[in-house]
């Protein structure tokens, strides 16, 4: 059982650190003002979002959460 918790502890550490750099990556959202007002280019231009990068990060970013949730979740049922 230990050999185990060491292995899914340092998977989760790893999990961790791949998400803080996935989310740091990500480019930030306009906020305010000038995000309101530039909404109707924004969506006018964005018929291929879901091939740009910040797509493919997002959607990292969703599964990668996921796995850690799960990692934490047998490390909370293995204790």
């Amino acid at each position: 059982m230990k050999a185990m918790n060491l292995v899914i502890t340092v998977i989760q550490v790893l999990c961790s650190l791949v998400l803080v750099a996935i989310v740091m990556l990500q480019s930030g959202k306009s906020a305010g003002l000038s995000g309101a007002i530039s909404g109707m280019a924004d969506t006018f231009l964005s018929k291929n979002k879901a091939k740009t990068m910040d797509a493919k990060l997002a959607k990292a970013t969703k599964w990668v959460a996921i796995l850690w949730v799960i990692l934490t979740l047998a490390l909370c049922v293995i204790q």
